[in-house]
């Protein structure tokens, strides 16, 4: 009995800590010269921009083996003869062409660095077509640990799903490996054993059978995309079909692939998705992919934020893998919910370096605060927010270090939100900052990359205010901003409060709200010195500062 009520904390334990980081993060103290060539922007790749990939493989299903060719078009930004491209080692390059010429290539690590044979002029147009083969990584935990999950259904079909974020699509197919460069568009047709779909990214072009016993399909992405957005889902799928009909009138097609077997309860479990993209629609605009259309597919592993194909593997149950992880009793399916949120937050506005990861999760897992207020109401949103409060460690800053393929600690799901919250409260206007939120997702930074300095730009500009020492030492800094205060009764019902910011962040400033009795709660401006005024109370209990608005650290000193 003892084993049992072990091994069920023990189970709850993982789940609660797989709701903190969906990438699995330890922040790395040393990095290597294959780390710099994955993540940096050297010579070799600033020199040029893709603008289409064209994939084309073939899966050899008993030996977990692919093989094909991605043809890379590009703009030249600056004359060059060498570019780099990536491509772990295991996968192994047979030849890369040029207008039908061979071209000389060498191998560093995950790195290829090929010889164009001549140089290319700024402002020109390129291509290449790299043929390549090999057993790619099988995932051992997906999606947190990336690679091919090779798997069987309750009826002991094939069920094949990728996941790569974080390890790259350079560890299945080769391409620049670098989320600051999408395509324009992307296509891929992938050869699968006849008698299994393949659902991919994007809109299905065609579905053709070869004389050698597989079956071609042919899917076509017609925005920008992350590179590790690119997945393949293999199985035995049903297609179910629906429409939303969006405020201006304009139709979406909805699409869910899911097991044959599971027909009735997806179209039970996908009824939330209409109210959510109602949601979603009203506070950051149109679902930004519209003419690829809105897609969840049924995966072998939990879910991922794959562009317009999204990955569902929550077992058609509520909260995380049936775990209710806010604590206060929502039941709505949280990978739906939250995996919907990153096609405005992750793939329509981008980070430029892993490093900033957490404009990817931090907003996304906000959006997740957005829907619980809109289907349930600002208390309960308030409710939802705060008890994710436990759930931070504060230990190592959410932004990582530029340059080594390195994103920040998974506090940026949680303390992204929790900060985006503080934000709300340091506006102290709800009308603008819906609006800015609307603005940065989809009129300023859509289908954008941005970075760091991008987004604190931006914020600053939209408020009017310097938030650059809020954004610094929520983001940038392992701690949070501790507010040291002291309260002294001077006479009568009169109260001497004074108080101060403890911050890593120069010049912080920021308001806390505080009550001297009652429910109503008024801002007071802090900064790094001490500052003091008089309050009336009639006790001194009455005096109270709201935590709710504001993700701090609250010190009293004497």
């Amino acid at each position: 009995m003892r084993r049992k009520t072990l091994a069920l904390a023990l189970i709850l334990l993982a789940v609660f800590n797989i709701a903190n980081a969906q990438l699995l993060t330890t922040q790395k103290k040393a990095y290597t010269h294959a780390d710099t060539l994955r993540g940096s922007l050297r010579p070799e790749r600033t020199c040029y921009d893709v603008t289409f990939y064209e994939l084309r493989i073939k899966l050899d299903t008993a030996a977990k083996s692919i093989s094909g060719s991605n043809k890379i078009v590009f703009n030249v930004l600056e004359d060059f003869s060498t570019l780099q491209l990536d491509l772990f080692e295991n996968m192994k390059v047979v030849s890369i062409l040029s207008a039908g010429k061979e071209l000389k290539y060498r191998r560093d690590g995950n790195a290829i660095f090929v010889d164009m044979g001549r140089q290319l002029e700024d402002g020109t147009t390129g291509e290449l077509t790299v043929n390549y083969y090999g057993v790619p990584t099988i995932a051992k935990r997906p999606p947190w640990d990336g690679g091919f999950t090779w798997s069987r259904d309750m009826n002991g079909k094939l069920w094949i799903g990728v996941s790569c974020e974080g390890m790259g699509a350079s560890s299945w197919w080769p391409c620049k490996d670098y989320l600051g460069d999408e395509p324009d568009s992307m296509r891929v047709v992938c050869n699968v054993p006849t008698g299994m779909k393949c659902i991919i990214n994007g809109n299905q072009e065609y579905e053709q059978r070869n004389d050698d016993g597989t079956t071609a399909y042919s899917w076509l992405v017609s925005y920008p995309i992350n590179s590790y957005n690119i997945s393949l889902n293999i199985g035995d799928y049903v297609h179910l079909h629906d429409e939303y009909d969006a405020q201006d009138g304009e139709i979406l097609s909805l699409d869910y692939y899911v097991l044959s077997y599971n027909e009735a309860k997806a179209k039970k479990q996908f009824a939330q998705v209409k109210p959510m993209l109602a949601c979603y629609e009203k506070y950051l605009g149109k679902y930004p992919f519209w003419n690829d259309g809105y897609a969840l597919v049924e995966t072998p592993y939990l879910g991922m934020e794959h562009q317009s194909g999204i990955a569902y593997g929550n077992q058609y149950k509520t909260g995380y893998a049936g775990f209710d992880f806010s604590r206060i009793g929502l039941d709505f399916d949280y990978i739906i919910i939250h995996e919907t949120g990153h096609e405005w937050w992750g793939n329509s506005v981008s980070c430029k370096d892993i490093a900033d990861m957490w404009i990817h999760e931090g907003f996304c897992t906000y959006t997740e605060a957005i829907y619980v207020e809109c289907m349930h109401g600002y208390e309960t949103a308030m409710r939802y927010v705060n008890a994710k409060k436990s759930q931070v460690d504060n230990k190592v800053a959410i932004q990582g270090p530029y340059g080594v393929n390195e994103e920040g600690d998974g506090d940026m799901y949680n303390k992204g939100m929790l900060f985006l919250n503080t934000l709300r409260y340091v506006v102290n206007d709800d009308t603008k900052w819906w609006s800015i939120i609307k603005n940065m997702s989809d009129t300023t930074f859509k289908m954008k990359n941005v970075d760091y300095n991008d987004v604190v730009m931006f914020f600053n500009q939209q408020t009017g205010k310097n938030l650059s020492p809020i954004f610094e030492q929520y983001v940038q800094h392992a701690d949070l901003p501790t507010l040291e205060y002291s309260l002294k009764k001077t006479k009568g019902k009169e109260y001497e409060l004074k108080y101060r910011w403890v911050t890593d962040a120069k010049n912080f400033m920021m308001p806390v709200y505080i009550s001297t009795g009652g429910t109503q709660y008024n801002p007071i401006g802090v900064s790094n010195d001490w500052q003091s005024q008089k309050l009336t109370l009639e006790k001194e209990s009455n005096f109270s500062i709201n935590e709710n608005w504001s993700y701090i650290n609250i010190k009293k000193v004497n």
